[in-house]
């Protein structure tokens, strides 16, 4: 029996859905392998937490940037191990699989994406835009003649798109997102407290205490580092109101390009996005005050959909019955 299987191909992480199961796996975009072997040592959680912990043999790295394919070889290796992971060894046939991609990358960055599925093991593969397929997982019915602004900001880039009758209007890609959140705390951090963490220590500030937009109430967490003075482990108390400093550029870049977007909206589809409001879905819309920072700027009723990690993988998921069903027409 084949089985449909819908992957939300993310620069920060891997979500499976499989068709009549729900998403089924959430892992970090991540692979540990060994120099100079290269041989593969751990995919997902097990080598997110070896990221800047590792021996100089063995290396945690990303095989995805900014949303899309920037190692070819340990990508394919990886959706197969999640491909596997999802389906079990009871398979027999081979996959039907959606994917999706950012909705700005170029031709030869969705041959490669498709590429890789196949070798994976895939019978059919079907490539998705993102914002489309978080319209689909958010519940909007996209194959109405009306307008709907989706704001998908993931790991890797920001898709901004306006959607009417099953295809975007009107869109744009940034490469701003999730991770460029975690530099900038970096950078925040290191130059105003003479401090230096890593990536992951800045996500965990960015999930704890990080916010876009003035808090009623002030929050600040203990942050440990390598003092830069000194060269010794120092902590230091890092507050709400510090990260919407040191988040103030890439948010109000994200915000420009969705002004940007509603500049370029036909005017009858305008009219639609100011009924509906606008939709913001991924890892990154999960990021505090940001609904009210657009909300401010644009004057437009701005909501998070449910469980935004999850609306791009769902999506990607029923594309394929939303093709079906439009192929039954």
């Amino acid at each position: 029996m084949s089985a449909d299987i819908g992957i939300d191909l993310g620069t920060a992480s891997i979500l499976v859905y499989v068709r009549g199961k729900g998403v089924i796996l959430k892992e970090p975009s991540v692979v540990a392998f060994d120099r100079d072997t290269n041989e593969i040592k751990a995919i997902g959680e097990e080598a997110r937490l070896m990221l800047g912990r590792t021996p100089g043999n063995i290396v945690a790295v990303r095989p995805l940037r900014q949303g899309v394919i920037s190692d070819y070889t340990i990508t394919e290796k990886m959706i197969k191990y999640f491909v596997q992971k999802a389906l079990g060894r009871r398979s027999l046939k081979k996959p039907r699989i959606s994917i999706c991609v950012p909705s700005g990358v170029t031709e030869v960055e969705k041959k490669a994406v498709e590429e890789a599925t196949y070798a994976a093991g895939a019978r059919e593969v079907l490539l998705i835009e993102e914002p489309v397929a978080a319209a689909i997982g958010a519940g909007i019915d996209i194959s109405k003649p009306c307008g709907n602004m989706i704001v998908d900001i993931g790991g890797g880039t920001s898709d901004i798109a306006v959607i009417s009758l099953g295809g975007t209007v009107v869109n744009t890609s940034l490469k701003i997102a999730g991770d460029d959140f975690d530099e900038a705390i970096v950078r925040y951090v290191r130059k105003k407290h003479n401090l230096l963490i890593g990536e992951r220590t800045a996500e965990d500030i960015k999930i704890r205490i990080g916010t876009t937009y003035p808090l009623m109430e002030e929050e600040s967490v203990e942050v440990r580092g390598r003092n830069l003075v000194t060269g010794l482990p120092k902590t230091v108390s890092v507050t709400s109101s510090e990260t919407e400093e040191a988040l103030r550029e890439p948010t109000g870049q994200i915000v420009e390009a969705v002004i940007g977007v509603l500049e370029r909206t036909p005017p009858e589809l305008s009219a639609d996005i100011l009924d509906r409001g606008i939709v913001l879905t991924g890892g990154g819309a999960m990021l505090n005050g940001l609904e009210e920072l657009i909300e401010e700027r644009t004057g437009i009723n701005t909501i998070t959909a449910d469980d935004p990690m999850k609306v791009v993988a769902i999506g990607t998921g029923q594309f394929i019955e939303f093709i079906n069903g439009r192929k039954d027409i």
